[in-house]
């Protein structure tokens, strides 16, 4: 067996435990230096060769830093990246393949980012001999008899052009972010496509604003228009649907499969499975334990690829990655209620800005409902859930609850100043309840955030800082739970875990959520009614009544000229190809939303 151990040196904290690690290891009293210390910072160093993996220093590490797993040796020849001692190890890379997109799916942490790093020649591959570096020549004899012998040749050599859209796109570079946008694609554009892709990702509207006044989504929407400007031999996507509705996920997905026709090279790395399942012709499952260590797997076809990771196994390597595979139940639509208590009841509303007026239709939410809410960005959906939440105020209309309903509000954009650590943050929300098995088995556990407790808040990453704050809004004491966006940074499985986790405290507590999310999956999993937002973005934003899931979608799907289909194997919502046989037959009948015997690819 080949042994990890990783060390998380952010949470090391040998002289606050007194090096609990090294004291407690049989192998240390036994004289065999398993664990040593760099005197140097004073952090531990375990020495895989020597360590038996008995697990006792990770039973007795205070600060759960310490993580050792056991793969099969055959992995070991095909380590491709280590970051550094006892730090992650990433096995076997994606293969690009000329006129193929291929899709990376899988947990955050890894390594897709990683991946697409190496790719772009932006990380160079140490084969896991982070203290010696390897030499191109060893990296290409490494990969002899594979494409990636090749396309490490020409990389070396200068001779493939590589261009990387990075997962985070608030981090552009300075010099960018001084330039307006039209300034910005100019600079980029080497393949005189800056037209088309204007037109495409709807970039007119502030094509004068500055890069650094952008929004999160027109930010995503200029990252991508100007990697497809530039002239390279592979493209490579880390989350381009992140900030983006459902409309603009689809019309990004199109102008990047523009660039298969062209012969290109394509890699992408999403969690929007819609979008991924659009997107890839072949699909690469990551696996492992995030920030430990991740396997890429061989390639599959788009539909099998995507049903395998649901499903957690893999049959060709005989690796089972998740207990339980993933399900999407059908619901038939809701005619009655459990129960007839009303929540909430609102009328129909006015809320006007300086540019911008949202009316809303009325409406009522019961006990143990949670209504789902869709539109395209600048629509209103936000300015909506703050209205429920108190923070602004109606024009015209009210909504009618009494002062005994109390809110519980996860906003759009979360700050992440608080000084404290996580576990503070949700003692002083939670009260009493934190130290209730109750609260471990249903909040702390199905959010991941038992290895975050003591993490400082202003520390966290995006997906921990998200599962923190739907940690807080669900911990309050409330009638209403207002989430906006709450599958933003999450990879699938933190998605999935989210909606189990907010539908069970819905229905356990007898109250209503509100959801905001442009995740179509997201959606069908958790709500009961959606409430389908129109209008012209940024000027008008109407509100329409709750329906159905199935109606609400047909409604919202016609207005994107968008057709999904189910999938036989796993129930998930699938979106048919533009023009296909499927889809010209669902839009012909009217069924946008469709639920088809037997899937047709």
């Amino acid at each position: 067996m080949t042994r990890i151990a990783v060390l998380d040196t952010d949470r090391c904290r040998p002289r606050d435990c007194g090096r609990v690690c090294y004291r407690f290891c049989p192998m240390v009293r036994s004289n065999i230096d398993a664990i040593k210390f760099d005197e140097s910072d004073d952090k531990p160093l375990i020495v895989e060769a020597l360590c038996t993996g008995c697990g006792i220093c990770i039973k007795k590490c205070p600060f759960d830093a310490i993580s050792i797993v056991n793969l099969p040796d055959e992995l070991e020849g095909e380590c491709s990246h280590r970051f550094g001692p006892n730090a992650f190890k990433l096995f076997r890379l994606p293969i690009p393949e000329s006129g193929v997109i291929l899709g990376l799916i899988g947990k955050n942490g890894v390594g897709k980012s990683t991946a697409l790093k190496i790719l772009a020649g932006e990380i160079k591959p140490n084969l896991g001999n982070y203290e010696k570096v390897p030499d191109w020549a060893e990296i290409i004899k490494h990969h002899r008899g594979s494409v990636l012998q090749d396309y490490f040749h020409q990389l070396s050599e200068g001779k493939l052009k590589t261009v990387h859209k990075p997962q985070y796109v608030d981090k552009i570079p300075e010099e960018v972010a001084l330039l307006n946008v039209v300034e910005s694609l100019e600079r980029a554009d080497e393949r005189s496509k800056m037209g088309d892709v204007i037109e495409q990702l709807q970039l007119n509207q502030f094509l004068d604003r500055k890069i650094k006044v952008l929004s999160g989504g027109e930010l995503q929407r200029v990252a991508i228009a100007a990697t497809i400007c530039k002239d390279a031999d592979i493209y490579l996507f880390d989350e381009p649907s992140s900030y983006l509705d459902v409309k603009q996920r689809i019309e990004a997905s199109k102008a990047i499969l523009g660039l298969k026709s062209d012969g290109k090279m394509v890699v992408v790395a999403e969690h929007d499975l819609a979008v991924l399942d659009y997107l890839s012709d072949h699909i690469c499952i990551l696996y492992g334990e995030p920030g430990v260590y991740g396997v890429i797997s061989s390639v599959y076809g788009v539909r099998v690829g995507i049903n395998r990771y649901l499903d957690g196994y893999l049959p060709d390597e005989n690796i089972r990655f998740r207990r339980q595979p993933i399900k999407f139940q059908v619901k038939p639509p809701i005619t009655t209620w459990k129960t007839q208590n009303i929540v909430l009841k609102w009328g129909k509303m006015k809320k006007s800005y300086d540019k911008f007026t949202l009316m809303t239709e009325s409406g009522s939410a019961h006990e143990g409902e949670v209504i789902g809410i869709l539109g395209p960005n600048g629509i209103g959906k936000t300015t909506f859930i703050k209205l429920l939440a108190g923070i602004e105020t109606p024009d015209e209309g009210q909504k009618s609850t009494s002062d005994k309903i109390k809110v519980s509000y996860k906003p759009q954009y979360i700050s992440s100043n608080y000084n404290g650590s996580v576990e503070d943050l949700l003692r002083s929300v939670s009260k009493e309840n934190f130290t209730s098995s109750w609260y471990r088995s249903e909040i702390l556990k199905p959010l991941n955030l038992e290895r975050i407790l003591d993490r400082k808040v202003n520390a966290l990453s995006g997906g921990e800082l998200q599962r923190t704050a739907i940690g807080v809004c669900l911990s309050k004491k409330a009638n209403i739970y207002l989430l906006d966006e709450p599958s933003a940074y999450l990879d699938v499985e933190e998605r999935l875990a989210m909606t189990r986790t907010v539908r069970r405290i819905i229905e356990s507590r007898g109250v209503t959520a509100f959801v905001v999310d442009h995740d179509i999956l997201t959606q069908d999993i958790i709500v009961d009614r959606i409430m389908i937002f129109q209008g012209d973005a940024s000027l008008r934003g109407h509100a329409g009544f709750l329906t159905s899931i199935r109606e609400s979608m047909n409604t919202f799907l016609k207005d994107m000229n968008i057709t999904f289909r189910r999938d036989s194997t796993t129930g998930r919502p699938r979106v048919n190809k533009e023009g296909s046989r499927l889809d010209r037959y669902q839009k012909s009948i009217g069924e946008y939303y469709y639920e088809p015997k037997n899937d047709e690819d």
